[in-house]
């Protein structure tokens, strides 16, 4: 698990890189919980541009991660998403509880 987090004008942007699965699942959702709960943005933006591949424990991040955000009254956005992962989401249903923006802002 290798991540990079950076907090600007109450925005947290976490970029994951490399493979989303079960192996490494659970340090992401508590190191991002961890972040979230440090720094309290009203935005986090979860950056999938260097992920190269995500199965279902991407889900378990991001629904996670939602709820911390929805904890402090904050918005989760998901951008960067190729492909794979875009197809993961979307037969999950994901993308119709966290807004899919196209770059990061």
């Amino acid at each position: 698990m290798r991540f990079t987090s950076f907090l600007q004008d109450k925005q947290l942007t976490v970029a994951l890189t490399g493979e989303i699965d079960h192996h490494c699942a659970k340090d992401y959702i508590s190191s991002i919980a961890s972040k979230i709960e440090v720094y309290t943005p009203q935005t986090c933006i979860l950056d999938f541009q260097e992920v190269t591949f995500m199965d279902s424990s991407g889900i378990a991040v991001v629904i996670n991660a939602l709820r911390s955000m929805t904890r402090i009254n904050g918005q989760l956005f998901l951008t960067g998403l190729n492909k794979q992962p875009m197809k993961v989401f979307r037969a999950s249903g994901i993308d119709k509880l966290v807004e899919i923006k196209e770059a990061v802002s």
